[in-house]
Order: C-alpha cells, then structure tokens, then sequence
C-alpha cells in the first residue's frame, strides 16, 4: 500500500501547496482504486486482483521509462529482483487481508511495518510515546474475547505480514536508491508482475482474459498504482521529509472512508478510535523523526 519509488528527491523551496495537494490526491486516488479493486474478488479472487494492479503499472512504467536504455550491473540486477519480489509479496499479503478485513484496518495494520522500522531506528524517551500508541491501536485491533468486533485472525496475520513486506521494501529499496527513480521502480514493477502473475492465473485462470474484468483491471492499476505513483513523484521532489511523513500517515483514516463510502464498511467506534492511535504514532514518528531515521 505504498509508493515503488525507491529514492527521494531534495525538497526545494517552491510552494508546498501543489505537492501536498499531489500526496494527498495520490492516497485519495490508491484508496479509491483498492475499494474498487476488492470488488473483483468474487469473479478473480484477491491473487488476480494483485495481479492486474501490478502487470498493469509495470507496463505504463516501462513505456514510460524504458528502463533498457540505461545500463545496469549484475549487483543493481540482483537489487532489483529482491526490490520487486518483495513488493510482489507486500501487495499478495495485503489484498488477501481484504478478503475479510475492511480497508481502514488492513492498512492500519500493515503500517505497522515501516513504523517498527522507523522506531528501532531511533532510543530517544520520545519514541516510547509513539511506540504506546501504535501499541494500543494495535490492541484495540486484534481479536479477544466473544467480542461483536473480533476480527478474522487469517486476515490481521496476512495484513501484519504486508506490514513487515513493507518494511523490507523500504530497505531494498533504499539498496537500490542510487539507480535512477525510473529505471529501479519500472523494473522493480516488472519481476513484482513475473512473481504476482503466476498466483492470479491458479486462482482465476482463464477469467483473466475476460475482456470486462480486464478493463476493470485496468481501471484498479490506473487508479492504486499508476496515478498514485505519478502522484506521490511530485510531492517526493518537493515536499520535506518530515512533512510527507506525516501526510502519508493519513492513510489508514482514508482507507477507512474510501471503504465506508465505496464498499459500505462500518466501522465501531473501537476500531475509529485504533486506526486513529496508528495514525496518531506514525504522524507522531515521522513529525519527531532525526534525519537519519529511514
């Protein structure tokens, strides 16, 4: 849930309305694209879903791009592939969370990841703040009891294991940030398609060929891959750090109302009140950040 652009680009000190405006309609439109792309699920299963969304932004980006004009090395090669089959794996993972979580928790729970990450990265008293509140979000999310809002535990699994896909995404591609921004994320798109496609066809098989779904899967990897991306390149060369970090925490709130408007999730006032401790620690992490804090 979550850009394939490797690197950043130095903020400038141009006005900050247009990128924020950028980042907040990148998670406007990857929202809205993922709420749309669950509604497949019955006729291609959440696997084919992942895998329209992926083969779909990896072939804009190659014909945008055209990564086979730049020269690569076997060591960037091999960055590449681990880069790519790790956002295969995050995007498997989290779709097949939606088959039984709402939206607004799914990503909530998988932001777990690149938080944890965030924080082991810092000792300072003030993270133990943020590391409290992801921890109550958390339990106030996780199944107990015969409680009337328990949770499918097959699907916190799945959505927490995007999570730690994500944090080894950052970290791949952070291996991978002195390659150019295109090349890495286009190629990257390319071998997460190679590995997702496999798991869409045994579960869908030939309904991928049906010319309606695959407009339709056109229309979820425009929508939660291609302008996202496009998107999110305009507020990563202009926004600071800090200030992305802290838009980017939003998120989970907006899943949660893409989900409510689109697919008619309702949420209890419990789980409102734990995707807003999640948000409230990431915003917090990224607000506080040093800089040397991924």
């Amino acid at each position: 849930m979550t850009s394939a652009s490797p690197a950043s680009s130095a903020p400038t000190a141009k006005p900050l309305w247009l990128p924020i405006l950028a980042l907040i309609g990148s998670m406007a439109s990857l929202c809205i694209g993922t709420s749309f792309g669950k509604t497949l699920f019955p006729a291609v299963g959440a696997q084919g879903t992942t895998a329209y969304r992926i083969t779909v932004a990896a072939l804009i980006l190659l014909v945008i791009w055209r990564p086979w004009r730049m020269p690569l090395s076997r060591a960037d090669a091999g960055r590449v592939v681990l880069y790519g089959i790790t956002l295969a794996c995050l995007n498997l993972l989290f779709y097949m969370s939606l088959r039984t979580l709402p939206l607004g928790i799914a990503i909530a729970l998988e932001f777990t990841g690149p938080l944890t990450l965030a924080l082991l990265a810092s000792r300072r008293a003030l993270d133990f703040v943020w590391i409290a509140l992801a921890l109550g979000g958390l339990l106030l999310l996780i199944p107990s009891g015969q409680s009337m809002d328990t949770l499918d535990p097959t699907g916190v699994a799945y959505a927490l294991g995007a999570g730690v896909c994500w944090a080894f995404y950052i970290i791949f591609g952070k291996r991978a940030g002195h390659m150019h921004g295109g090349q890495a994320t286009s190629l990257g798109l390319t071998v997460a398609a190679l590995v997702a496609l496999p798991f869409g066809v045994a579960e869908a098989g030939s309904a991928l060929l049906t010319p309606a779904l695959i407009v339709s899967g056109i229309a979820v990897g425009v929508l939660s891959s291609a302008i996202p991306y496009s998107l999110e390149m305009v507020a990563l060369r202009h926004l600071p750090r800090k200030t992305f970090g802290v838009l980017l925490s939003l998120e989970p709130a907006m899943g949660a109302l893409a989900g409510l408007v689109v697919l008619h999730e309702q949420l209890s006032a419990t789980q409102w009140g734990a995707i807003g401790c999640i948000v409230a620690a990431s915003a917090g992490c990224a607000a506080t950040a040093r800089r040397n804090v991924p």
